[in-house]
């Protein structure tokens, strides 16, 4: 099985740098997950761990060995490309299997491969089209096939299920979980999609501007971010973030202020941060239909509709925050009164913008929901 170390590795194009000093080790057998925005640098490092770019300083270690200078084709991975990279003149089927052919696997096992890939993922009755008689989505599960029939230590995949329709990628989501389960392969995901972020990996890195902003659980990614860009980066919405300050048990945001549980004092006392950003998740802030002790004022922007619930939008002395409701006929510029959970708040440094702690550590492990 193949353990990956990334040791202080950096990839540029010329003068401008792409990746910026990566140290990490993804470890033999996880789903992990490289997630960030267009640009952020995320297949970028997936070619480098393919042998398809080389690395301009530092080290890439499998299994404790360097393997910076040694070919694709010697690292035994399966890779699947966001642009599929199908042979035209092949049929779908042969397409899946060509690798298996060269690799005198037996015509038995070929087929039974074949045979699994092509039920998973819903390629029946196709196997005979040459790719050009294919959909995008379509082409894009063959290139999974492909990949998946290989069977090798180390499977990687750029954006595989970005041209599946919904229903399809969810399909396709639990499938691939299913295969990592059944043969345990060293399987890293490349997405900008959250939900197949949360889905699918043991642990998600998150990628800004080539550098590892955090790499964690996909519950500790959400519940713990590391700083104020994992957090605003992770939810949809993300979470709100707004300057604040505290003074004897007192919470200020703007021009209001409301009185804090007694164990925030501590809190706050240990850190000696009077100044900060708070943070808080849509969830995690209670609307109320009038204004009630230790509540805060917002005036409504605009509400949107989920389906099973809104996002509802206001401003709160000139931050922008969404709340997560059922009231969608608040109007805007109509007062919204809410109080925030005191135990999901967050308390970002101001300076460095990471995150500096969890309220709830305060209760010795003993979690109350209380809000401010």
């Amino acid at each position: 099985m193949k353990e990956i170390v990334f040791e202080n590795v950096c990839k540029k194009y010329g003068k401008n740098l792409i990746i910026d000093n990566l140290n990490f080790t993804i470890k033999s057998g996880e789903r992990l997950i490289l997630l960030g925005a267009s640009g952020c640098g995320k297949s970028t490092t997936l070619r480098m761990i393919a042998g398809l770019e080389d690395i301009t300083s530092g080290n890439l270690y499998m299994n404790g060995k360097r393997v910076n200078d040694i070919s694709s084709g010697k690292r035994n991975i399966s890779m699947v490309f966001q642009n599929y990279a199908l042979y035209p003149h092949m049929t779908v089927a042969d397409n899946i299997i060509y690798g298996l052919k060269v690799q005198n696997i037996a015509k038995a096992e070929i087929s039974s491969r074949l045979k699994a890939a092509v039920e998973m993922l819903e390629l029946g009755g196709l196997e005979n089209r040459k790719p050009k008689d294919l959909s995008g989505g379509q082409r894009q599960r063959v290139a999974l096939a492909r990949a998946v029939v290989k069977r090798s230590e180390l499977l990687l995949l750029d954006e595989p299920l970005s041209n599946l329709d919904a229903q399809l990628r969810v399909h396709a989501r639990k499938e691939l979980v299913k295969i990592h389960q059944t043969y345990k392969q060293t399987f890293i995901y490349v997405t900008h999609d959250q939900v197949e972020a949360m889905t699918i990996g043991d642990r998600v890195a998150i990628l800004d501007k080539g550098r590892l902003q955090v790499i964690d659980t996909p519950s500790n990614v959400y519940n713990k971010p590391a700083n104020i860009f994992t957090a605003k980066f992770i939810g949809s919405p993300g979470m709100n973030i707004f300057a604040a300050a505290y003074a004897d048990h007192f919470l200020k945001i703007g021009k209001q202020s409301v009185k804090l549980p007694e164990f925030w004092s501590a809190y706050i006392g240990k850190r000696n941060c009077r100044e900060f950003y708070l943070g808080i998740r849509p969830e995690h802030i209670f609307l109320q239909n009038e204004k009630r002790k230790n509540s805060f004022v917002g005036v409504v922007k605009y509400v949107e509709e989920y389906g099973s619930h809104c996002g509802i939008y206001f401003d709160l002395e000139g931050h922008e925050v969404v709340a997560s409701g059922t009231n969608t006929a608040l109007k805007p510029g109509t007062n919204i009164y809410f109080t925030l959970d005191s135990a999901r708040m967050h308390v970002f440094d101001k300076e460095s913008k990471k995150n500096i702690g969890y309220p709830e550590v305060c209760y010795d492990n003993v979690y109350q929901y209380q809000s401010v």
